[in-house]
């Protein structure tokens, strides 16, 4: 090969370099249940199973609801309802909720939280697990678009699913709880709400239900975790599209703690024992505290991170959330 050959295969190689590193990889979405039970069960014996996804006699379910189109895209919700709702149209309207689920930003099903949208529909509410962007196809915040315009699809159809368009939460389970989290702490900011500009409908949240998710990306020992040296592209890095160090005011940008203030929703931290995920919290509830915001932290004692998707675990976990919606939705 003469010279002038290698330098034009050189050339040829560092821009096919180049040019994959700007678009996202194929990637398969493996963050299933099993998998994660296969994984949690080898630490955590006491888990007795996967929590149940059957839908019981007293429970609604409405799949595959289209509520936002990017061109072509769809992204779906699925909708559980209180069959006393059908069975008495005339009744007073519910609070409703968004859920939003896990898999570290770039993975992850809505179906992850079906057993607490199925629990809450049981309470009396009207929940939505709805599927959004991961980061392989679009990075941060384009999620945060997604969640608000679930909010805005709900409010805009409260009357045919008897939701109380005043009273929507908006909650997550690790990174959905960071999601959800950053989208009701953004309450009005339009640059997190595209769709803003063609609605006169809020997708504003009056409460936030956050289920051992960040609070702030930026803090040390958040970093130690989520940005590790020497180990490649961390879970929030592929979000971000670079590390802390490229992109540090992305991470700073998607820490919730940052939008605190005196209109700022309630929040429920329902936490695992496992410490590293509720980094920013405590700093973020004192933040609220200025302001009188409510705020209620409950911890399951032995749980692992991911304690929603498992029995024994799941009905004490929705009680908690169950009755911090009691509580500030019916004050």
């Amino acid at each position: 090969m003469n010279l002038i050959t290698r330098i034009f295969t050189l050339l040829m190689i560092g821009g096919l370099s180049a040019c994959s590193s700007l678009s996202p990889q194929p990637h398969e979405n493996t963050y299933t249940v099993e998998n994660r039970y296969a994984q949690d069960v080898k630490s955590f014996p006491s888990i007795q199973g996967i929590a149940s996804t059957a839908v019981p006699a007293e429970v609604i379910e409405h799949k595959n609801i289209t509520y936002v189109r990017y061109g072509t895209r769809e992204l779906q919700l699925d909708l559980y309802l209180p069959k006393t709702l059908a069975d008495n149209p005339n009744s007073s309207p519910v609070p409703g909720v968004i859920l939003v689920h896990c898999g570290g930003w770039r993975s992850g099903f809505r179906t992850h939280l079906t057993p607490m949208a199925i629990e809450l529909a049981k309470a009396g509410y009207v929940a939505a697990t709805i599927t959004y962007r991961l980061a392989p196809e679009a990075q941060y915040p384009a999620a945060v678009y997604d969640v608000k315009a679930a909010i805005r699809w709900l409010r805009s159809h409260a009357a045919d699913y008897g939701v109380d368009p005043t009273r929507i939460a908006v909650g997550g389970s690790s990174a959905g709880g960071q999601i959800a989290s950053l989208t009701g702490m953004t309450n009005g900011l339009l640059r997190f709400d595209p769709q803003a500009k063609h609605s006169t409908v809020s997708s504003d949240a009056q409460l936030i239900l956050n289920i051992d998710g960040l609070s702030d990306f930026t803090s040390a020992e958040a970093r130690k975790h989520e940005d590790p040296p020497g180990k490649g592209v961390s879970s929030a890095g592929s979000w971000f599209g670079g590390n802390y160090a490229e992109k540090r005011d992305l991470w700073h940008d998607a820490s919730p703690t940052y939008y605190v203030g005196e209109s700022s929703p309630p929040i429920l931290f329902l936490n695992s024992t496992q410490e590293r995920f509720h980094v920013g919290r405590d700093e973020m509830i004192g933040k609220m505290n200025v302001y009188g915001i409510p705020s209620k932290v409950v911890t399951l004692p032995d749980t692992p991170h991911t304690f929603w998707l498992y029995e024994p675990w799941i009905k004490p976990a929705a009680a908690v959330v169950v009755a911090f919606l009691d509580e500030q939705f019916k004050r």
